[in-house]
């Protein structure tokens, strides 16, 4: 488990960034209220955190078995 946490967090949290940048800049053009944007990009941002962590921590236990 620790193992998978200190791999794929750094990981993770690269990809919510990105996919925050990305969204926020994408939305920005379409939603008026900045605010909203911001809010959505969150979101999505969120949700890329979490995706890419649990599948990071559901996949290390075989990376970990693969390399021994």
């Amino acid at each position: 488990m620790r193992v998978g946490l200190v791999l794929w967090l750094p990981f993770s949290l690269l990809a919510a960034l990105m996919a925050y940048l990305i969204t926020y800049d994408e939305y920005r053009r379409h939603f008026p209220d900045r605010r909203r944007a911001v809010l959505e990009a969150a979101r999505t941002a969120a949700v890329t955190l979490l995706f890419f962590l649990f599948a990071g921590l559901a996949v290390s236990p075989f990376l970990v078995r693969l390399a021994r």
